[in-house]
């Protein structure tokens, strides 16, 4: 397999590996999301703008879905993605050049996924557009305004691709988590589980991690906060379990 010359392997742990490169990459906020919305034992998921693939990759190389639809609106994308699930024998994979937006006008026979989802994850721009300063080349803009679709298509999308009872996980800053539960109330996906994340103690918090449930009854479980360093500025044990195998690959 030949990467462009801006790409270049990421190992993930077991042996698997991503492509990333200056335009499509992954931070910590896409680990921490892809730990927290990790399929159970046979599961068909979604991922809504994968970029690279990592979430789609860190789940097949964790053995825990049978089914991902990995979902991104941009070429390049795409190619990072579907040539990483390739490279890693990820046959249950299939990257899609896709426009979200589509799901809620087309047929549910005309989806090229199926419509009773188990699971949909999505790591969303953070800002809505009109807010920060927009980064001029498309593909950062993207990833971090609301330039392609809003919050509220994304969730009306997993809406209709899952199942009852199906889980729409995302994460974001917590300036938006009071607008982002009350904007997924609103699709009929329920918040039913949270946790804030942050560097430090004295820190406040800097991402939230938000499970909701298709047709779920209103009650919110607040799970302890995830820190992500010790008191000493180490990475704390919980996060060390997080990373795995990606992070022994990373001493």
């Amino acid at each position: 397999m030949q990467l462009n010359p801006t790409e270049h392997l990421e190992p993930i742990g077991g042996g698997y590996s991503v492509i990333v490169s200056p335009e499509h990459t992954f931070s910590t906020d896409t680990i921490l999301l892809a730990h927290y919305a990790m399929p159970k034992p046979n599961e068909r998921c979604a991922e809504f703008g994968t970029g690279c693939g990592m979430i789609s990759l860190l789940w097949c190389s964790r053995g825990a879905t049978r089914a991902v639809y990995a979902l991104d609106i941009q070429p390049q994308a795409c190619s990072q993605a579907r040539r990483g699930a390739e490279l890693n024998g990820f046959s249950q994979m299939q990257v899609l050049e896709y426009d979200l937006r589509r799901i809620l006008t087309e047929k549910a026979k005309d989806l090229p996924f199926p419509a009773n989802l188990d699971l949909v994850a999505c790591n969303p721009p953070y800002k809505p557009v009109g807010t920060g300063i927009q980064n001029p080349q498309d593909s950062k803009a993207d990833a971090r305004h609301e330039t392609g679709c809003t919050f509220e298509q994304i969730a009306q999308a997993a809406a209709r691709l899952l199942r009852w009872g199906g889980r729409f996980v995302c994460c974001l800053r917590p300036q938006r988590l009071a607008e982002v539960c009350g904007i997924l109330s609103a699709a009929g996906l329920e918040p039913k589980r949270l946790r804030l994340v942050q560097h430090r103690l004295q820190k406040a918090p800097s991402l939230f991690l938000l499970e909701a449930r298709r047709g779920g009854k209103p009650g919110l479980a607040v799970e302890a906060v995830l820190l992500l360093e010790d008191e000493q500025g180490n990475c704390s044990l919980e996060m060390k379990k997080i990373y795995g195998e990606y992070g022994e690959g990373h001493k």
